[in-house]
């Protein structure tokens, strides 16, 4: 392996807690890793895709299925997708990754035979425990197969070495070969067989460092004047092509990554969407658009210029999410004469770019409860995370990618909104059987159980630190991998080892010393290990020897959880008759 890969495969383990594997499965961590930040620029640990660790893997090292912008390890998540956005949008990405300095045509050939004996309705090679996980989503996606807006999943095999490519004409045909026999399956739309070489590699490894960017060309604009607390402020219209430049992601994918701080997301194609893509694709209607539509609000942290050149980053669209989606779809019939309204923000201000976000999403019929669980609470999160000392630091990340390329910050210590909604659910509201199968029931209750306005930011931390000493366990192998499927009930069981009570209310004194009980017993290490092991055996006693996800992941064993460590109150002795004894 070269000096510049391996020192950057080194800075990758470091970074993600990967140091107890061995180099060659630290590479397919790597390589699933960049290849899938390709297509899925949103935060994500490799060892939600690596498939690759022990045999039965069937010649693939790593599997990321993104549906609907979001990575789905579950078969219960393609259900809630499908439910709550109405449609279903996938991209299947495969990755095989070799140390070797050479691309082999024998492994070419086992890599794109497992992909496809996977995909297909009946698979013959035998699978390992986390390849049947993934098979369980593949096949509960093409159950709904009446939900794919854009036709059938995409579809990328990463063949990735340390090696040259050279375009050698045999792996050339290999390759188109491997996509030949994919279409032929009639389940994917165009599949690509794409290699990976040591540049590639070091090129994605950069990109992934990155806060989102993007440089365009903004012409049509005016200056506003000077204004308290922002750097910059423009008003104009931007040129499709130019707006499509803000937009991540590759060919028919849109990434929601710049979509964080818009509180309302994509709504389908609802009638008002449905108008804009009419306008869209009509000659003689679409020079008309900046008439008709209401443009779009950009908020960045920096904007460097050149004339009429502009480099912004860490910038979000914060209203104008369904303009921008329908703006995608349309985009073969956009051209420079296809204007978009933009407002253009500059500001480091946090309070500022609340009160923006507020003030343009207006017009939806968002809850003022809603608001504030998506920023204020959100942004008191942020900041009481890192303020805790030493090994107790830990990240909210708000915004995607928000870590990027600081190499200060352990991406293992970074929690994700879904994250540590699931967590604290699990934990505090004593529901982790909805973390999966139920998720979009949980998101209907921030705002006033999750996030409230009320809430102490401590249980928060807490569950968070839990779900980070936990995936801790995973990855040391102290905990087996079998376990995952049951990780949240794992949660549940650790915190009512350590105190068996209801929840108190979540802004009170009793909460608080819940936490400092939590966090005493998470802090160390011995305890803490023990009482997950404790939790551990407890699921597998209430399971019943039935580890099966569909039986686990549910009420009825959930209360069973409960009941197994919360001791029932005895009801008092009934007063004797009168006259008695």
């Amino acid at each position: 392996m070269d000096l510049i890969t391996s020192s950057f495969l080194k800075q990758f383990v470091e970074q993600n807690g990967l140091q107890e594997l061995p180099e060659d499965l630290a590479f397919e961590h790597f390589c699933g890793f960049l290849a899938t930040s390709r297509h899925h620029t949103a935060s994500f640990v490799s060892e939600e895709i690596a498939v690759g660790e022990k045999g039965g893997d069937c010649g693939i090292d790593a599997i990321a299925m993104i549906i609907n912008g979001r990575l789905v390890t579950e078969p219960e998540e393609v259900e809630a997708l499908a439910d709550s956005n109405g449609y279903l949008d996938a991209t299947l990405v495969f990755t095989q990754a070799e140390r070797s300095s050479g691309f082999e045509t024998s492994k070419v050939g086992q890599f794109a035979f497992g992909v496809s004996d996977f995909l297909s309705g009946t698979p013959k090679l035998v699978q390992n425990e986390r390849v049947r996980q993934y098979s369980a989503v593949w096949q509960e996606l093409l159950r709904r197969c009446d939900r794919f807006r854009k036709g059938n999943p995409a579809c990328f095999l990463y063949y990735a070495t340390t090696g040259k490519w050279v375009g050698d004409n045999d792996l050339v045909a290999r390759g188109l070969g491997a996509e030949a026999d994919l279409r032929d399956l009639n389940v994917l739309r165009e599949p690509r067989f794409i290699y990976l070489d040591r540049d590639e590699l070091q090129r994605y490894y950069r990109e992934t460092r990155n806060p989102v960017a993007a440089d365009i060309t903004f012409a049509n604009r005016v200056t506003l004047p000077d204004l308290p607390g922002v750097g910059e402020a423009f008003l104009g219209f931007l040129p499709a092509p130019e707006f499509l430049k803000l937009i991540p992601g590759d060919g028919d994918e849109v990434d929601d990554s710049v979509f964080i701080d818009n509180v309302r997301h994509w709504q389908d194609w609802n009638a008002v969407n449905r108008g804009i893509l009419e306008t869209l694709e009509s000659a003689e209607e679409r020079v008309h658009f900046p008439l008709l539509n209401n443009g779009v609000t950009i908020v960045a942290k920096r904007l460097t210029s050149t004339g009429n050149r502009m480099h912004i980053e860490e910038y979000q669209i914060v209203n104008g999410c369904q303009t921008s989606f329908v703006l995608h779809e349309a985009r073969q019939h956009l051209d420079e004469s296809v204007l978009v309204p933009v407002r253009l923000i500059v500001t480091g201000n946090a309070e500022l770019s609340a009160s923006i976000v507020k003030a343009t999403n207006r017009q939806t019929p968002v809850s003022e409860e809603q608001f504030l669980a998506l920023l204020d609470f959100q942004r008191k999160l942020e900041d009481f995370f890192p303020a805790h000392e030493g090994k107790q630091r830990l990240y909210y990340e708000r915004r995607s990618r928000q870590y990027a390329g600081d190499d200060a910050v352990e991406k293992t210590r970074i929690i994700t909104r879904r994250d540590l909604i699931r967590a604290f659910a699990s934990m505090f509201l004593e529901r982790p059987h909805r973390t999966t199968r139920n998720f979009a029931g949980l998101l209907s209750t921030v705002g006033k159980e999750i996030f409230s306005a009320e809430h102490l930011p401590d249980p928060y931390y807490a569950a968070a630190y839990a779900h980070y000493r936990l995936e801790f366990l995973f990855r040391s192998h102290a905990l087996p991998s079998e376990l995952k499927k049951a990780r949240y009930h794992l949660l549940l069981g650790f915190r009512l080892l350590v105190s068996p009570a209801k929840t108190p209310p979540l802004n009170s004194k009793e909460a608080r010393a819940l936490c400092v009980q939590l966090m005493d017993s998470l802090l160390d290490d011995d305890r803490c290990k023990t009482l997950f092991l404790q939790a551990a055996e407890i699921v597998r006693e209430v399971a019943e020897g039935d580890m099966d996800r569909d039986h686990i992941r549910t009420e009825p064993f959930t209360d069973g959880l409960i009941a197994k460590l919360r001791p029932k109150t005895p009801k008092p002795e009934s007063a004797a008759a009168p006259g008695s004894a």
